[in-house]
């Protein structure tokens, strides 16, 4: 290995009226090494940094042909990253093992290496055909926390001066820095890396939870329902979702946002019956600066953070009849100033509304614009009350404890009378009243199980009718209730308490009935003891009729 030998100097140094050639050298690289330094703290974009470095070495320090491999932590090998000619940046692929070329050396055992001319070594490869052999060569390992992390390789311009020596240290110290810039930049590719899996992970989990066949309901009409929502979310259509409060139109609006081309991309929700007027305009469409007392900042509104994404607008049917012309405005031509404003502002933002009100009898009675109206009701979707579908209670009733038990940590379950219970109430707070009376139930439940006692309104509000039967060739319309009758009573309009179709309600009502509401009459029949039914009527918030 050919090292460099410092050569004794008779000359006077410095000259008189001048300085020597090393102080003259150590001013440029002084000047060079300022320039690499502003050149790594400018970026993060590590390529384009060590690219601008190895052009900064050859435009102000005299070392050309700059040449930066970095350590593949899976071959351990030396993969070339950048490399910079007098005729600027290239391309190359080549790699190094142990031991292979001078810069193989390095990576075999990390060191300075420098070659007073290229020529007189012969392990010297130069596989990018880019080296001149009468010129000097210099290799330093670059290293992060002490291990080997990649190689700078230089050659100066100008054949052997003596100074090589002076060259080497600079090129170590650029080594230094280039190893802290390195450092930086992967504990930020590792922070990236971490944060897009985050990302991807929470985009899977939400795109499950909010998926349609996650969404609970299997009666025809939310099939039927979620089936529409399922076609719309392919497109940018406008949705107006309508229900009666509690039905889930937010929770379908996240599937509709979710299942769309725009899931990458954020959902925005806002309440429009939450705000007054005046704040509900400065929270869509943002403010300048100085636009109203307490406008300290500019702020984007609703529609700007949701640009490219899409906003909820929930009870849209409660704003006021001046708020909607500027809706309408926004719905047809995509653009806004914001309040205090005079710069018009183009979003690309899909609109959901939601709204528990019926719009058509506002828009006759003056309430609500009839053209915003058709601008919203491009794609309606209804959802159904929960008395509607008392088929899915049990189903929704399950999904819900286990959502309250994941919070209690403890398992939850119904049982079949509390079940009896639940479908025989009208719940015209819909899901979000029976969330409410199950969790009321699992707060009060010791061991999990959550019997019929349990199960309170409120304000009762149950149905003492009993449910309609089938149908027959001489049946009444299907709007006529009428009891099950049992075939064996002469004709008379006693209720089959044996029925399946009774619920537990039903069949206690029907014994007392029969037994002209006498408890101990009644117990008999059901085959229970007096102290069982008394409990039964009790628990089943039935009112005794007294004779």
């Amino acid at each position: 290995m050919h090292e460099h030998i410092i050569h004794s100097h008779t000359d006077e140094c410095p000259p008189p009226g001048g300085f020597c050639r090393t102080h003259e050298l150590n001013i440029q690289l002084l000047a060079a090494l300022y320039a690499v330094s502003r050149v790594l703290s400018r970026s993060l974009d590590f390529n384009e940094t060590l690219r601008d470095v190895l052009r900064v070495l050859h435009d102000e320090a005299g070392l050309t042909r700059g040449l930066i491999s970095v350590l593949d932590p899976e071959t351990g090998k030396l993969n070339i990253r950048t490399i910079y000619t007098p005729e600027g940046p290239i391309l190359d692929d080549n790699q190094y093992g142990p031991g292979e070329g001078i810069i193989g050396l390095i990576l075999e055992k990390p060191r300075t290496i420098k070659l007073v001319r290229v020529a007189d070594e012969p392990r010297f490869l130069n596989r990018t055909q880019i080296y001149s052999p009468e010129l000097p060569f210099i290799a330093v390992p670059i290293k992060v926390g002490g291990d080997l992390k990649g190689v700078l390789a230089v050659q100066p311009e100008a054949p052997e001066d003596g100074l090589l020596e002076e060259r080497a240290q600079f090129v170590e110290m650029v080594s230094n820095l280039i190893g802290q810039s390195l450092s930086l930049s992967m504990a930020v590719a590792q922070e990236k890396s971490s944060l897009l899996e985050e990302r991807d992970l929470l985009r899977r989990t939400v795109r499950h939870q909010f998926g349609f066949d996650s969404m609970v309901g299997r009666s025809a009409v939310m099939r039927r329902v979620f089936d529409q929502a399922r076609m719309v979310a392919k497109w940018n259509t406008t949705v107006l979702i309508r229900g009666e409060t509690g039905t889930g139109k937010e929770l379908i609006a996240n599937a509709i946002h979710y299942n769309s081309p725009r899931a990458r991309n954020a959902l925005v929700k806002l309440n429009c019956a939450a705000l007054p007027e005046n704040l509900l305009e400065s929270e869509l469409f943002g403010h300048e600066r100085g636009a109203f007392t307490g406008a300290v900042e500019a702020r984007k509104g609703r529609f700007e953070q949701a640009h490219g994404g899409t906003l909820f607008l929930d009870e849209i049917g409660e704003v006021s009849a001046a708020f909607q012309a500027k809706m309408l405005r926004i719905l047809q031509e995509g653009e806004f100033e914001r309040v205090g404003g005079s710069k018009t502002i183009k979003v690309d933002v899909r609109i959901i509304a939601a709204t528990h009100r019926d719009l058509e009898t506002a828009v006759e009675m003056g309430d609500f614009r009839e053209d915003l109206f058709y601008r919203l009701n491009v794609m309606p979707l209804f959802l159904p009350p929960l008395r509607e579908r008392i088929e899915d209670i049990p189903e929704i009733a399950r999904h819900l404890l286990t959502k309250i038990g994941n919070d209690q940590k403890r398992k939850l379950k119904l049982t079949d009378m509390a079940n009896r219970r639940l479908a025989n109430h009208e719940w015209p707070g819909n899901v979000r009243e029976l969330e409410n009376c199950l969790e009321r139930a699992a707060v009060l439940s010791d061991d999990g199980n959550i019997d019929v006692d349990l199960i309170r309104f409120p304000s009762v509000r149950e149905r003492t009718t009993p449910r309609p039967i089938r149908a027959t060739a001489s049946a009444p319309p299907e709007n006529f209730h009428r009891p099950a009758v049992n075939p064996n009573s002469g004709g008379n309009s006693e209720v089959d308490i044996d029925d399946p179709n009774l619920s537990e309600k039903e069949r206690v009502i029907a014994a007392l009935e029969q037994a002209g509401w006498v408890q101990a009459k009644a117990a008999r029949i059901l085959g229970m003891t007096p102290r069982q039914i008394a409990y039964r009527i009790q628990t089943l918030n039935i009112e005794v009729k007294q004779f």
